[in-house]
């Protein structure tokens, strides 16, 4: 009864041939279906966001959410893909008869449900899975599945004035770019949604592709509906606008350049946990395949790569204000991996119950940097009042003139970077220096505070803290004389760290960003004071020994000179 197009979308002329009000194409959804879902939510339960909630013969619309977290899971209609995947006449009854239940009874009394990116995802949805729900069915469902497909559509069109900056913005355009091209007689609609996407496209899409954000989450957010859009765009045998081709050229480079050893992304700026399964379908449409690149000069993030350890460092300020709901106060922040072991990290953000830990995640203690006097370097709203108007609590400071430089040496790759967040309040300019072996066995490291040219340090207090937050899997114990600590990763090879003047604490940390939520771990911390100790020296050494022998040679060791 349908026909497959071009590229994965599937042409729906056939079902009701003559129609001038008709759906034509399905665009592909290439989020991952599980088809053992199907069977929960025919019984009536439905599980979102590590909630459940059983509806025991009532509407499933009608029932009092457990969190908004879950309810922007069901309003968006993205679990008719779990029905479609098994793609029986009893789950295709089932998504017809909740269909049915939204389009009789929309629930326009749920703010959630018209927020923007709310119903950009529900409309997308609708569209992407009509064959399921249009099979088998009769001309009376039809018209009336239409109708409530429209109506959404035109509510999605007035919401325009109204839509927050960043990503919200650019998924209501991509939703409006995938209804002209999937309902018939929509010529007029295509040109203008094609027009303002690419527009928004231009704004959002950086030069070296990433998202004006600077969360790496929102390029994986992004793709999954893009790259489909393109396909949809070919299906209906109209060219792409140059601006959409563009921007996925330069996103698919980005996804590897965030990627540690072990598949998952670097957790900066709101980034969670990354579905590998999501992950490793954009990366099927990567025709490049090649190595990372090194430098993203205007998202601004460093990459160093030796051997098999990686590195991925923070070198940007914070991103506009518009935008900023999400961003994170971790300038100069980094991560470490040796092949698929993850070594330090930043907390990261959970998936689900942000509320819960946005405060704390994104303060600059959260983060593997240092922190002055317990403040983060970027200031956010904090008046109640004001995160209801605006939403949220957008960055409302932080540091202007963040700086990097990167170059080879004899010893291995130098990257010198620093940032004024602290000048401000402090006089103070954090300056971190990193060298990677280029073997890939030591990172070098050097943080040192200093005020700015002709200026001095204000205030009394001087303390610091340099943390380096570590993943849970990492087994850490400090070393008997108080200026280490041993590191046993899963896979059983040993990395030191050590401080060449200062004591080094083991306190507790929390992984944010697990895929089954906030984990334990622990962080390295090292605390001093600017005024008598402004430049802290320290190392992860790669041991060629095994465990036992790390400690007893570590003594042995002359730390490199760092070329300063």
């Amino acid at each position: 009864m349908v026909s497959r197009a071009s590229g994965g979308s599937v042409a729906l002329s056939r079902l009701w041939p003559g129609r001038t009000d008709r759906l034509i194409i399905a665009p592909h959804d290439l989020r991952t279906a599980d088809a053992t879902r199907a069977a929960e939510i025919y019984a009536g339960r439905f599980v979102f966001a590590g909630k459940i909630v059983t509806c025991h013969g009532r509407s499933i619309f009608d029932l009092e959410p457990p969190s908004e977290d879950w309810e922007v899971a069901l309003l968006g209609f993205g679990w008719l893909r779990h029905l479609r995947a098994a793609d029986t006449a009893l789950t295709r009854a089932n998504a017809r008869a909740l269909v049915d239940d939204w389009i009789s009874n929309p629930g326009y009394k749920r703010p959630v449900g018209r927020r923007a990116d709310v119903l950009a995802r529900r409309v997308i949805s609708l569209l992407s899975q009509a064959p399921l729900v249009l099979s088998d069915t009769d001309g009376k469902f039809y018209r009336r599945y239409l109708r409530g497909l429209t109506r959404e559509i035109r509510y999605l069109r007035y919401t325009m004035l109204d839509i927050p900056d960043g990503v919200p913005r650019l998924q209501v355009l991509i939703a409006l770019c995938y209804a002209s091209l999937c309902l018939a007689n929509q010529a007029r609609h295509i040109r203008t949604a094609a027009r303002k996407l690419s527009e928004e496209l231009q704004r959002q899409i950086l030069p070296d592709g990433g998202h004006i954000s600077r969360n790496p989450g929102a390029l994986i957010e992004l793709l999954i509906d893009l790259l489909p859009l393109r396909q949809t765009f070919a299906a209906r045998n109209i060219a792409p606008p140059p601006a959409l081709l563009n921007a996925i050229d330069r996103m698919m480079p980005m996804l590897r350049f965030f990627r540690h050893g072990d598949g998952s992304f670097a957790l900066f700026n709101g980034m969670s946990s990354a579905p590998s399964d999501v992950l490793a379908t954009l990366l099927a449409y990567d025709d490049a395949h090649g190595a990372p690149m090194a430098n993203m000069p205007h998202t601004g993030f460093q990459r160093l790569d030796a051997g098999t350890t990686t590195v991925i460092t923070d070198t940007g300020p914070p991103p506009p204000p518009s935008v900023s709901h999400d961003a994170h106060a971790g300038c100069l922040s980094f991560e470490l991996s040796s092949g698929a072991s993850r070594i330090v990290i930043n907390c990261g953000m959970p998936s689900t119950g942000r509320d819960n830990w946005r405060s704390f995640a994104r303060g600059t203690p959260a983060h593997s940097t240092l922190t002055y006097h317990d403040v983060s370097s970027c200031q956010f709203v904090e008046l109640s009042a004001m995160k209801r108007l605006l939403q949220g609590a957008p960055i409302v400071s932080g540091p202007a003139n963040v700086e990097s430089y990167r170059e080879v040496v004899a010893n291995g790759v130098l990257l010198t970077t620093s940032h004024d967040g602290y000048l401000h309040r402090f006089g103070v300019v954090h300056r971190r220096v990193l060298m990677l072996a280029h073997d890939g066995t030591r990172l070098d490291g050097e943080d040192t505070l200093s005020p700015a040219p002709g200026g001095r340090i204000k205030g009394n207090e001087a303390d610091y803290a340099l943390r380096f937050h570590l993943h849970p899997a990492v087994k850490a114990s400090r070393l008997s004389d108080a200026r280490g600590v041993m590191l046993v990763l899963p896979n059983r090879d040993v990395w030191t760290f050590e401080a060449l003047d200062d004591k080094v604490e083991l306190e507790d940390s929390v992984f944010l960003a697990g895929n089954d939520g906030p984990r334990r771990t622990a962080q390295i911390v090292i605390r001093q004071d600017s005024r008598h100790a402004p430049s802290i020296r320290w190392s992860f050494v790669r041991s060629t020994a095994s465990a036992s022998a790390t400690s007893a040679k570590r003594n042995a060791r002359r730390e490199p000179e760092l070329p300063l």
